[in-house]
């Protein structure tokens, strides 16, 4: 999936967790009722410790020194697809299930 580096820990640093469930939220895409509790329960929703700024930069540059290459290592034989995931929810979920489709057909 094809995201900017900024989006990326944008979403990162977005996400709220209501930790007895597992439930995500995210404050600009999928905000809770009120602000901070669980839609729920009501609990407190908490940041994950690697949720933060800094550990989304080491995120995000691990996936370029470490998974790009195996990308690029497969691309040529096909078994590489990019999806577009700077789009709404509906619009990456299409993309997804056409390209999972296409593969199929291979």
């Amino acid at each position: 999936m094809n995201v900017p580096d900024a989006k990326l820990e944008a979403r990162i640093t977005g996400r709220r967790v209501h930790k007895a469930s597992g439930r995500s939220y995210h404050v600009q895409t999928n905000p809770p009722k009120v602000e901070g509790k669980d839609d729920v329960t009501g609990d407190p929703l908490i940041t994950r410790s690697d949720d933060t700024p800094e550990k989304a930069k080491v995120r995000v540059a691990a996936y370029h020194e470490q998974t790009e290459p195996v990308l690029e290592y497969y691309r040529p034989s096909g078994k590489v697809a990019t999806v577009n995931a700077d789009q709404g929810i509906a619009e990456v979920w299409n993309s997804l299930s056409k390209t999972i489709q296409g593969a199929g057909r291979q």
